[in-house]
């Protein structure tokens, strides 16, 4: 809904030619695709190598080809003792882990490195739309567990969430179990009903603007011609 608010207001602000770049959001590649997700392409998996200058690992960010997860790391952030390289990988999860108490709605991503991490670093993972909203972050040592809710931070893009992590290992998005009901679900069905409704709204309202735009053109051509006309 937040998104359909946003999107008028931007739409009213704006010059003409907005709404051709508006375009829904780039499709999620499940591991796991749920029914809803329609057509469905396998998600991708990434590899970065850092550099070490000055006796300190460089500043860099890993992601998936897809971009369906980044992790930035700040300059140190690794212990690169005896070290002339570190080497970071990110994989997504197969089969897909179903913890007790927790729903997942990303896939699961495993991210090693071959030194160990010092420094927190920033992750960002995208999440689908046909997907309930995701609360938390969670992150593990271990598939089966136990698995160590990360609060998020302030949303900056649609479709994704981010967080803080002083660890690597694995990590998914998702929600408690106890926070599924009917009337989310039911939310989710209706959301983008909502906001293609609203979108042609705005549309449609515009269609008057661009004819008050051409009257007085129009009026003043007219009065011409006749001034013409008189002479």
């Amino acid at each position: 809904m937040l998104a359909a608010i946003a999107y008028i207001i931007a739409a009213w602000s704006v010059a003409p030619g907005f709404y051709d770049g508006f375009s829904p959001p780039q499709p999620y590649n499940f591991v796991c695709p749920p029914p809803q997700a329609g057509a469905n392409s396998q998600p991708s998996s990434g590899h970065l190598n850092i550099k070490i200058i000055n006796g300190s690992s460089d500043p860099n960010s890993g992601f998936t080809d897809d971009g369906q997860l980044v992790i930035g790391f700040l300059p140190g952030a690794f212990d690169v003792t005896g070290k002339s390289s570190v080497n970071v990988t990110i994989t997504p999860v197969t089969p897909c882990p179903n913890p007790n108490g927790l729903r997942f709605v990303t896939n699961t991503y495993l991210i090693t490195a071959d030194a160990p991490l010092v420094k927190k670093s920033n992750l960002v993972m995208r999440y689908s739309n046909v997907s309930q909203d995701p609360s938390y972050i969670y992150r593990a040592k271990s598939l089966d567990g136990p698995w160590t809710r990360l609060d998020v931070q302030q949303q900056a893009q649609l479709w994704t969430t981010s967080t803080q992590t002083d660890q690597l290992g694995y990590f998914a998005a998702g929600f408690p179990s106890s926070a599924i009901s009917t009337a989310s679900s039911s939310n989710q069905e209706i959301l983008p009903i909502i906001i293609a409704v609203l979108i042609v709204a705005v549309l449609l309202a515009g269609i008057p603007l661009a004819v008050l735009r051409r009257r007085p053109a129009r009026a003043g051509g007219r009065r011409d011609a006749e001034e013409d006309e008189d002479e």
